[in-house]
C-alpha cells in the first residue's frame, strides 16, 4: 500500500520572502514557552539568515526583471534570484535541465540583471 500526499498548491519564494515567513513562525513559537522549534525549522532559519542578502521588495523587483527576459520562466527566475550566479558556468547549471541552451548574449543579459542586485 502506497500513501501519496496531495499537493494542494505551490508557490515560489525568494530567500527574502522565505526569511519573512520563517521569522513570523519563529515569533509565534517564541510566544508559546512549551513549544520548541524543530531541528528542520532551526536549520531553515539559519540558512535564510545566512544567504538572504536582498530585502523582499528588491527580490520581487529582481524576479520581475528576470521574468521580462525571453528565456526565463517563473521557476527559473526564482532559482536565479536565490542563487545569484556570478558567471556563465554557474548560470548554465541553472539551465542544465532545460531542453534548450542559451547563447552567450542571453547569458550575459541575465548576468547583467544579476549584477544590478549583487
Amino acid at each position: 500500500m502506497t500513501i501519496f500526499k496531495e499537493k494542494l498548491e505551490e508557490e515560489y519564494l525568494t530567500l527574502a520572502e522565505a526569511k519573512e515567513v520563517l521569522e513570523d513562525i519563529e515569533r509565534e513559537r517564541a510566544l508559546d514557552e512549551d513549544r520548541e522549534m524543530r531541528y528542520e525549522l532551526t536549520r531553515a532559519v539559519e540558512h535564510v539568515n545566512r544567504f538572504a542578502t536582498l530585502d523582499v521588495e528588491e527580490s520581487e523587483e529582481f524576479v520581475a526583471e528576470l521574468r521580462d527576459l525571453e528565456k526565463v520562466d517563473e521557476a527559473t527566475a526564482y532559482k536565479i534570484a536565490n542563487l545569484l550566479p556570478e558567471d556563465r558556468d554557474e548560470l548554465r547549471s541553472v539551465f542544465a535541465q532545460e531542453r534548450y541552451s542559451l547563447s552567450g548574449e542571453e547569458l550575459d543579459d541575465i548576468l547583467n540583471v544579476v549584477a544590478k542586485y549583487v
